[in-house]
């Protein structure tokens, strides 16, 4: 999902589609549905009875579960495919957290020239400065 919610369209990750409307949504038996759930593949909601609810980010994720295994990964290599995914997500969040810090460091030294840049404490390099 990409953006926000259209109109009229729920929030990506507000659990309200029922197990039946999630599984003709996806193509998937509701059965297979549980499976998924059961293996920790798709984590849907809960309503107050216990019964499950899927959001439309669910619903992405199980597309995203049929496909894989359409393809003739198992259930074991799809579950690896997702924490690898969710990884190479987290990772990508870190190195634009990163990039901001040091874009911001280059800005700060921008406007003041005339720091020093400090060196790591692990090298053995001495730095000379002479005021120009």
């Amino acid at each position: 999902m990409t953006g926000g919610p259209r109109p009229g369209e729920p929030a990506p990750d507000l659990p309200v589609f029922v197990i039946s409307v999630a599984a003709e949504l996806t193509g998937l038996h509701p059965q297979t549905l549980r499976t998924y759930d059961r293996l920790g593949l798709v984590t849907p909601g809960r309503a107050g009875g216990g019964g499950r609810r899927y959001s439309l980010r669910d619903l992405d994720a199980l597309r995203v579960v049929a496909h894989l295994t359409a393809d003739g990964i198992g259930l074991e290599g799809v579950r690896r495919v997702l924490e690898l995914e969710q990884q190479v997500q987290a990772l990508l969040e870190r190195v634009r957290l990163l990039e901001s810090e040091l874009l911001a460091a280059h800005e700060a030294l921008a406007v003041t020239p005339n720091l020093p840049v400090p060196m790591p404490a692990h090298t053995s390099q001495v730095v000379v400065w002479r005021r120009g």
